[in-house]
């Protein structure tokens, strides 16, 4: 492994964790001990570093310890849950990227910001459709920060009792309150709903009322991220307590051939298919991007394929773009497939017919005789 080191402060720390068999804090000392070796560009001791806490935090767990989490009275469930170190990277535009370095500057040095009267509610709102990567995107924030994030768990806040509901709500605002953690509301508009929407119960809308006064109880030093499918449902009095927001669409085309790179090529920077990929793909969002990839390197492992069929890989892109959600074909393509898809990378995308040609796994000329096949037709049927 590369030689690396780490502040004595932060081993320090991670000691102390230990030794007071603190299972949180160890996981979030080791946490940033892995991001600050990500920075030192060894990741091969970051991932393992990730990788032994995940393993050696069970044994800890088993011999008796267990973190005080907020539960609902009735049911006893906990409100809130701890999320592990995201495992993969986290691919954003550059102005989604600017907001995220800009919220995590103003976090890590909010004291030098409060002894000045200039900082703001550390809370960050992330909207956006299904699959942008919102909840990963809090998970990495999180851990750039070496803290824990604490998801709440809406199925046990939300009470079949309505009147408990709020109950739960405050308290997982006083958990957080006095842990140094992050707080995760997913699905926000689950609790924050627009409070003059006549078809909710009198109940409900307190709920919202409820949010919005946890919020305002904590202090400068409370982070709070929420996360939204339908940020036009909720309330405007929610809008105005987050003072961060970052909106995350479908993926960019830079974005989209990194995602590519990554998931299906395990960042080879050799080859040129991501970039043809990245085209066809517009209408994916990065989960759909990440599953296509590792639909099809799951079929070159099990099948013992020599190499990914990226042919079947941009048929299902092409066909999923289309609504047509579809894994790639584990048969491959038949010649028919191979020339329909040829006719709309050229037609639609501009493709040259090298690129086309690496991508189907054909020769160009191949690629050159479904042209004629098609130019051919065209001529015969006019």
């Amino acid at each position: 492994m590369k030689q690396s080191s780490v502040p004595a402060a932060v081993v320090i720390d991670l000691i102390e964790a230990a030794l007071s068999a603190d299972y949180t804090a160890v996981r979030r000392v080791a946490g940033k001990m892995a991001h600050i070796l990500d920075e030192q560009k060894d990741a091969d001791s970051a991932k393992s570093l990730r990788a032994l806490v995940r393993r050696r935090g069970v044994p800890l767990k088993a011999s008796g310890y267990t973190e005080m989490l907020p539960v609902d009275l009735k049911s006893r469930l906990p409100l809130v849950e701890e999320q592990n170190d995201p495992t993969t990277p986290v691919f954003i535009d550059k102005k989604s990227e600017s907001t995220v370095n800009s919220y995590v500057s103003d976090v890590k040095n909010v004291e030098a910001l409060s002894s000045k009267g200039i900082s703001a509610k550390l809370c960050l709102l992330l909207s956006g459709p299904p699959g942008t990567g919102k909840t990963l995107l809090a998970a990495h924030i999180a851990a750039r920060l070496g803290r824990p994030l604490y998801v709440v768990r809406l199925d046990s806040v939300i009470s079949s009792l309505l009147g408990d509901t709020a109950k739960n709500i405050r308290s997982v605002f006083e958990f957080v309150s006095v842990h140094k953690g992050i707080l995760f509301l997913d699905e926000m508009d689950a609790i924050a709903k627009v409070r003059d929407d006549r078809q909710e119960l009198g109940e409900l809308k307190r709920v919202v009322n409820t949010v919005i006064q946890g919020l305002d109880s904590l202090d400068d030093h409370s982070v709070v991220i929420a996360a939204t499918n339908h940020s036009q449902l909720l309330d405007s009095a929610i809008w105005r307590r987050f003072p961060y927001k970052i909106e995350l669409g479908l993926p960019c085309e830079d974005v989209r051939e990194a995602l590519w790179r990554y998931f299906l090529f395990e960042d080879d920077t050799k080859t040129t298919i991501p970039h043809v990929l990245s085209k066809i793909s517009s209408r994916l969002s990065g989960a759909d991007i990440q599953n296509l990839a590792l639909a099809a390197r799951r079929q070159a492992v099990l099948l013992k394929k020599p190499s990914i069929d990226t042919g079947a890989v941009a048929w299902a892109a092409v066909s999923t773009s289309k609504g047509d959600f579809s894994l790639p074909p584990q048969e491959g393509l038949t010649s028919e497939q191979k020339k329909t898809l040829s006719t709309i990378l050229i037609k639609e995308f501009g493709e040259s017919n090298a690129d086309i040609a690496r991508l189907l796994g054909v020769t160009r000329q191949t690629v050159f005789g479904y042209q004629q096949g098609e130019e051919n037709g065209i001529r015969k049927s006019a």
